[in-house]
C-alpha cells in the first residue's frame, strides 16, 4: 500500500451477499481470476462498478419497486443485480406473469455479451418479458475504500435470498470458480491461508456469520442503522491499524495495515 494519498476517482461499486439455507447457512462466493488488477485471486462476494446504462430512466419499465427507490439506489441496485448475472449466472428478477426466473435465463454467451458491453443488459431483461426485483435487495454495509490506495470504491453491499430456481456458475474470465460456502468456513480458509480473502470481505463475513440463516442475516441488516465505513488509518506503538467506526456494528476493530492488501 503507497504511503502517498491517493487522488483517485472514488467509483460507485455494488455488490450482492447471495444466502441460502439448505443444505445450510451460506453465501455465494467467487474467486477472481488472477490476472484481474484489483483483488486478483480472492474470493469475493460477486460485484462490481456502476455503469452508465445501470442509471436510464428506460429502467423504469423493466423493475420491480422503481418508486421505492431514489435515482443513485436504482442504479446501484440494477449494477448489483447485473454483476451477479454476468458473474454467477444468476437474475435476480420475476417475469411479469409473476413466475420466478430459471437457470435457462442466464445462458453463459449472453452473459459474455453483457459483460463486454455488446448487448445491454436492459435489452435482455426486457427480451426475457421479466423485471428486475429491486426490493429483494436489503443494504447490508457501505464501504468506502481508504485514501492510501490506488483505486477507491463507493461499495454498496446488498443482502438477498438466492432463488431456489436458479444455479451459479462462474463466466470463466473475471471469476474461475463460485462456490456456496458458510461464513464461518470462509473464516476459517483465510485464517489458515487456504483461501485469499481482502479486509472489506473478511469484517462483512464475520458480520454476516453472527447470522443464524439467510433470513435472519436478511433481517439483521435491515434492522441496523446504516454507518458508511470509511475506515481511518491511525498510528500505534506497533505500527499503522485501520479503525473501524465503532458504532458500525463490526465492534472494535484495529487492523494492522500490512494485513490488509
Amino acid at each position: 500500500m503507497s504511503e502517498t494519498p491517493s487522488t483517485a476517482e472514488i467509483r460507485p461499486a455494488a455488490t450482492i451477499l447471495l444466502l441460502r439455507d439448505d443444505p445450510a447457512f451460506e453465501v455465494l462466493m467467487v474467486k477472481r481470476h488472477h490476472q484481474i488488477d484489483f483483488a486478483s485471486g480472492a474470493l469475493v462476494f460477486p460485484g462490481g462498478k456502476s455503469h452508465a446504462g445501470d442509471h436510464d430512466p428506460a429502467w423504469a419499465e423493466h423493475v420491480l419497486g422503481w418508486d421505492d427507490y431514489d435515482g443513485e439506489q436504482r442504479g446501484l441496485r440494477i449494477a448489483a443485480i447485473r454483476e451477479v448475472f454476468e458473474e454467477a449466472g444468476i437474475l435476480l428478477a420475476k417475469r411479469r406473469d409473476g413466475q420466478p426466473m430459471s437457470g435457462e435465463a442466464c445462458p453463459m454467451e449472453v452473459r459474455a455479451a453483457v459483460d463486454a458491453g455488446t448487448t445491454a443488459f436492459i435489452d435482455v431483461v426486457g427480451g426475457l418479458v421479466a423485471r428486475l426485483d429491486l426490493s429483494a435487495l436489503t443494504v447490508f454495509a457501505r464501504w468506502i475504500t481508504p485514501p492510501l490506495t490506488p483505486k477507491r470504491f463507493d461499495t454498496w453491499f446488498y443482502a438477498v435470498s438466492a432463488p431456489a430456481e436458479q444455479l451459479a456458475a462462474c463466466d470463466g474470465r473475471e471469476t474461475v470458480d463460485a462456490e456456496w460456502i458458510a461464513p464461518s468456513e470462509a473464516l476459517r480458509l483465510a485464517a489458515a491461508g487456504e483461501r485469499k480473502v481482502i479486509f472489506p470481505t473478511r469484517m462483512n463475513l464475520q458480520l454476516l456469520a453472527e447470522a443464524s440463516g439467510a433470513e435472519d442475516a436478511v433481517a439483521r441488516a435491515a434492522a441496523r442503522t446504516l454507518v458508511t465505513v470509511q475506515p481511518q488509518i491511525q498510528s500505534r506503538a506497533s505500527g499503522r491499524v485501520l479503525v473501524l467506526p465503532p458504532n458500525a456494528g463490526y465492534g472494535a476493530v484495529e487492523e494492522p495495515l500490512e494485513n490488509v492488501m
